[in-house]
């Protein structure tokens, strides 16, 4: 594999595109999901390889109850089978899984698949893969904000404690980078709820290749892209510029 300059510590996104996908091949919406799963296989062995530290996907959002009843039945089965068949495939190729999200919505029989496939994983220290299901960026502040809430009315915390820190340190994502850069196929321009704090200062990257389409080196393109940026972080130009040489002496 070549070499690519400032690989993105962690990378984001989301898999819009396997219905149309379905719907330009004349078939079921369901096989453009089952299309998208191998596309997820690809991509996870290609970060891995690339040494990228973190990898997001957003696989099911809490809007995604709204769809039609036999699409989220056949979503719950591909999500089942899909865990059952990468399980060891992950913990081989040190790929750690994680799944954030309100999980009691799932069946219990789901649920207690990801656990155990989340425990097989553990000690990977590789790739962390992180799977949004059930998951929504507005819901995971929620979520923060009510622990920090209840730690004030505990009175362990004072008002004037909450920072910005303790609010990153409750969310789903405790412990993982913010993620660098933003990946949504499918043409689509917005974030649709994904990580909204956590991508305060994301790199963001659309294309209009369909999920399963997106492959090694559509991955490669974005990655690409991201490096010929300048994160300044609310910096100058010239700072930045000066804190690289600094760094290099």
């Amino acid at each position: 594999m070549e070499t690519i300059q400032n690989i993105p510590r962690h990378i984001a996104i989301v898999m819009d595109g396997n219905g149309r996908w379905a719907r330009k091949k004349h078939r079921p919406r369901f096989m453009g999901h089952k299309k998208g799963v191998e596309a997820v296989r690809e991509i996870v062995k290609t970060c891995s390889l690339l040494k990228v530290e973190c990898l997001s996907l957003f696989a099911f959002s809490s809007e995604n109850w709204k769809r039609p009843e036999e699409e989220i039945k056949n979503l719950m089965g591909l999500f089942m089978m899909a865990l059952e068949r990468e399980a060891r495939s992950l913990a081989r190729n040190n790929v750690r899984l994680q799944i954030i999200g309100d999980l009691s919505h799932f069946s219990e029989k789901l649920q207690a698949k990801i656990k155990q496939v989340e425990e097989l994983t553990k000690d990977s220290d590789g790739l962390r893969l992180i799977v949004a299901a059930n998951y929504g960026g507005r819901w995971d502040i929620v979520e923060s904000t009510r622990d920090i809430a209840r730690t004030i009315e505990a009175g362990v915390l004072r008002p004037d404690d909450v920072k910005e820190d303790l609010i990153s340190d409750n969310l789903t994502t405790t412990g993982l980078p913010d993620p660098d850069l933003f990946i949504r196929t499918g043409g689509e321009k917005r974030i649709s709820n994904f990580l909204l704090w956590q991508m305060a200062y994301t790199e963001l990257y659309f294309t209009d290749v369909l999920w399963p389409d997106f492959d090694e080196a559509e991955l490669k393109k974005a990655i690409s892209d991201y490096s010929s940026r300048q994160r300044r972080f609310g910096k100058t130009s010239e700072q930045v510029i000066a804190d690289k040489k600094a760094a290099k002496k």
